[in-house]
């Protein structure tokens, strides 16, 4: 797969249907342990806790906050399908997601809450650094990743069946059944 820059509007790199999103901010003095407490309570929020696999934007495939330099820097991470605008339109219409950042972001100099998409996207885009290099380890879209765990899930069930057997001996299976013994 390629990597892509993409528009001015649209400032991540892509490598296939999925961008790159790096956002740098600067924590306002002394709010460090406010920030840190609104992004544990985010993790323990139902869709964002360690195996809920369930963030309010389906086209998420990973999201984290770093903080650094003495907790005086926040960084924040994802990678999204689609384009930039899509997921800008996703993330203010979340309607909770947008709240639950509204509690982190508001520990950050230069945010003043999200009124409308346009403010959204200059409060993004002024935090915004693209990757200097962006590679993924796999080609599917969070789509197409979930819809795969469910066939395979569902595959795993038919070899249980106890009278799967014969149904498996058919050569059309073979290559599934190649798959399925790694």
């Amino acid at each position: 797969m390629t990597v892509t820059e993409n528009a001015a509007s649209d400032p991540g790199l892509t490598v296939g249907p999925t961008s790159e999103f790096s956002l740098f901010f600067r924590v306002k003095e002394g709010e460090s342990q406010a920030l840190r407490q609104a992004l544990s309570d985010l993790q323990q929020t139902p869709g964002y806790r360690p195996g809920d696999y369930d963030v309010a934007i389906k086209t998420i495939h990973e999201a984290r906050f770093v903080l650094f330099d003495d907790d005086t820097r926040l960084l924040f991470v994802t990678s999204f399908d689609g384009p930039w605008d899509a997921y800008m339109d996703d993330f203010f219409n979340s309607g909770p997601t947008l709240a639950l950042f509204d509690v982190i972001f508001r520990h950050t100099e230069g945010y003043e809450g999200l009124p409308d998409l346009a403010t959204e996207k200059q409060f993004i885009l002024g935090a915004q650094e693209r990757a200097a290099a962006y590679a993924r380890n796999y080609p599917g879209t969070v789509k197409q990743i979930r819809k795969a765990l469910r066939v395979a899930a569902a595959f795993q069930e038919v070899l249980d069946h106890p009278d799967a057997a014969a149904a498996l001996e058919h050569p059309a299976l073979r290559p599934l059944l190649d798959e399925a013994a790694d």
